[in-house]
């Protein structure tokens, strides 16, 4: 990822929450503006959807479509994405799409 950093921090987790996040039938979305020129992303993925091997699947597409995409996104964002169930046998264009359109409801896209 050229700009952007992975995002750790459980505080920061939870302050992300706590905003209005967009949804669709894949992921949730919720986006805040940081401090720092470069965005910083999390992905969650609950344990009900499945073995530890699954949801690492899930998390490594996940960042895969951010990688990228990363151009199209505005700098200086934090970004939370939490994962749906409809999310672990979705096509990867699918998923992108799904992706991009929230990132596209939420304003952080440069388009």
């Amino acid at each position: 990822m050229k700009f952007s950093s992975a995002l750790k921090l459980n505080h920061i987790f939870r302050r992300l929450y706590s905003t209005k996040g967009v949804a669709n039938g894949f992921l949730v979305l919720y986006a805040r503006k940081n401090r720092t020129p470069g965005n910083r992303v999390g992905i969650t993925v609950s344990k009900k959807l499945g073995k530890a091997h699954i949801r690492n699947r899930v998390r490594r597409r996940l960042r895969e479509v951010y990688r990228l995409n990363e151009d199209q996104f505005l700098p200086g964002w934090d970004i939370v994405v939490v994962a749906r169930s409809r999310c672990v046998d979705a096509p990867f264009d699918q998923l992108t799409k799904a992706y991009l359109a929230l990132a596209q409801k939420a304003g952080i896209l440069i388009h």
